[in-house]
């Protein structure tokens, strides 16, 4: 079996897995993040929505993340993905010790891991979109790469819808296509929150914030890649 034919089912596997209610853990969890959040002062919650907005905005409308890479057309599917997961593994790297890092500094350096990790993210998504052959310059391949970012970082009810879209990314309307950020911002706040929120404790905050940090990369790296698969192999 072919490494194309192999990956598109792999990719099949786990598009279908998307539509898995959440753990009974997962869904409990909210309840705890609840009252945390209460704790949290407003000034470190507003640093989180700021951040995410921001995002958005460069995301569509500068260069803030594209760092130009020079691809041979002529590489295969598979050389392709060995380069992504070459990346992921760079920016799992950083964003590891970035987490440690300001996980030692309680609520107001923890709190700077947000946007520092947000930048992390989204620098692996647009050099992703390079190594499969995707220009990042136009503005609707920016579009489709915050899609991939709130499908990675969804509930149960809004990433089959978001799932549905890229499934249908070229046919799509433009209208369909368009990103609500405030869903956005909320979906991803309350994917991350637990964990970053014990991040935000000071000395313990440090081994949360490594793992976690770690976790998310891995998380939008799967997702990343089997969302290209889709869109790329299913012909």
């Amino acid at each position: 079996m072919g490494y194309e034919t192999e990956a598109y089912k792999e990719a099949i596997r786990w598009s279908k897995s998307l539509e898995k209610r959440s753990s009974i853990i997962q869904r409990s969890s909210k309840r705890l993040q609840s009252s945390i959040n209460e704790r949290i002062p407003d000034r470190v919650h507003s640093i989180v929505t700021e951040s995410v907005r921001k995002m958005i905005e460069l995301a569509l409308t500068s260069s803030k993340y594209i760092r130009p890479i020079d691809i041979d057309e002529t590489l295969t599917f598979k050389e392709r993905e060995d380069l992504v997961k070459q990346r992921l593994q760079e920016y799992k790297g950083a964003a590891s010790w970035e987490g440690a890092g300001t996980g030692f500094g309680g609520f107001w350096l923890g709190a700077a891991d947000f946007p520092l990790l947000l930048s992390i993210k989204m620098k692996f998504l647009f050099d992703s979109a390079q190594y499969y052959g995707f220009n990042v310059n136009e503005y609707e391949e920016r579009v489709y790469l915050l899609h991939i970012f709130m499908l990675a970082f969804s509930s149960d009810e809004e990433r089959v819808k978001v799932r549905d879209i890229l499934l249908d990314w070229e046919a799509a309307p433009p209208e369909r296509k368009e990103i609500d950020w405030k869903t956005l911002q909320i979906e991803y706040r309350d994917t991350i929150d637990l964990a970053k929120l014990f991040q935000l404790v000071p000395g313990f905050g440090a081994i949360v914030g490594y793992v976690a940090n770690k976790r998310f990369l891995e998380q939008l790296g799967e997702t990343t890649m089997n969302a290209y698969r889709l869109r790329m192999l299913k012909n």
